[in-house]
This record gives C-alpha cells, structure tokens and sequence, in this order.
C-alpha cells in the first residue's frame, strides 16, 4: 500500500494540506527545543516533507525508511545535501554504533504488526539515543488508527515510550476531517528516575 501511494505526487497532501503543515511546524518546533542539533535519526521520510524542513538544523542528518521509493524521493527532494545520510532499513533492525541527540519517528509504529514489535523497535531507538537526547514522537489517536486497521496509535505507543524514555511534552493536533488528529510529544534519555510530565495548551 505504502508504495503505490508513493507513486503519486504528495500522496498523504504533507505539502498542501493545512492540517499537515501545522503538524509538520510542531513537530520542528518540538525538534528545536533541546538546542542545536549535532547528530540526528529520522525514522520514515515517506516522501521527504518533514525531512527537508529538519535537514538545515542538523549538522548530520541520518534518515532510514524500509521503502526504497521513500528513499530516492526524500532525496531527489533535498537534492543531495552533503549533511545526510540515507539507510534502507527498518526501524526494528536499525543499527549503528553512533548515538543521536534528536531522534524523529512519526506516522511509522502503527504500521508494525503487534505491540510487541512496537515495544523493541523503541528499545531500539532508546539505546541509540544519546544521554539527555530528545525523541520526538508523532502519531494518529488509537481510534483512527484501529479503524483504518493498524494495531494500535498514539495513546498505546505513548505508554510504550514511557517505559523507556521521560515524556516533557505533548501537543494535539486536530484539522477539519475525522481522519485529522494526531499527537506529538517530546520525550528526554535521563539518567535519572523523572516522571514529570507537562502538557501545554
């Protein structure tokens, strides 16, 4: 499914719908909050429009998506920019002895087939994030994501996330259709027990 919506240009209208583009605005803005960004991971670029508007605060950029068309689009897209890196690979499986400071995962967990998958595809990301990197996170409400058939949405995966990582904040996004709503969150790598959340308006 995910390549054939590929073939067509702006298939998931990440480039002219308003909804999207507010989300993709706080997902850099939620990007941006721990400072300066020196080693980056996004996981799933789909067709590279959330990757061309991060890549210019990265000092390096490494992006991985199982779908080589996704690759060669986000790519084509960013004409080549000399601080990224592409990797064919899928977000379980991915790995690399370089430890990020922001790692970006957003529409991808509810495409894995169980809870369990989730859980270690997030154990995963957490081993590679650095001590006191950011994780940003983005995904469908569990409604949504249950009607359209996917296992679970952002409500399951946040309680997954919060086993490993400390949530500092969350952001809810909602456009015109029933289909546009989703939730954002930041979360921390600490070295220390902290489980203060804050939800801003």
């Amino acid at each position: 499914m995910l390549r054939r919506e590929l073939d067509s240009d702006d298939p998931w209208q990440l480039d002219s719908n308003p909804f999207e583009l507010e989300r993709h605005w706080q997902m850099l803005r939620l990007s941006l909050a721990g400072g300066p960004i020196t080693n980056a991971l996004e996981v799933g670029c789909a067709g590279g429009a959330f990757t061309e508007k991060l890549a210019p605060y990265c000092q390096r950029l490494t992006v991985i998506d199982v779908i080589p068309q996704a690759i060669a689009r986000t790519r084509e897209r960013l004409k080549q920019p000399a601080n990224a890196v592409w990797v064919l690979a899928d977000v379980k499986n991915f790995s690399t002895q370089d430890k990020f400071d922001l790692i970006v995962v957003a529409e991808v967990f509810y495409y894995l087939s169980d809870l369990a998958e989730a859980r270690t595809a997030i154990r995963n990301l957490s081993r590679m994030l650095a001590s006191n990197g950011q994780l940003v996170f983005g995904s469908a409400r569990d409604a949504n994501c249950q009607r359209w058939g996917h296992v679970a949405g952002a409500e399951t995966v946040l309680a997954l996330l919060r086993e490993e990582l400390t949530e500092i904040e969350r952001v809810e996004c909602v456009g015109q259709s029933p289909n546009e709503d989703c939730l954002l969150a930041r979360f921390r790598k600490t070295t220390f027990s902290s489980h203060k959340q804050i939800y801003p308006c």
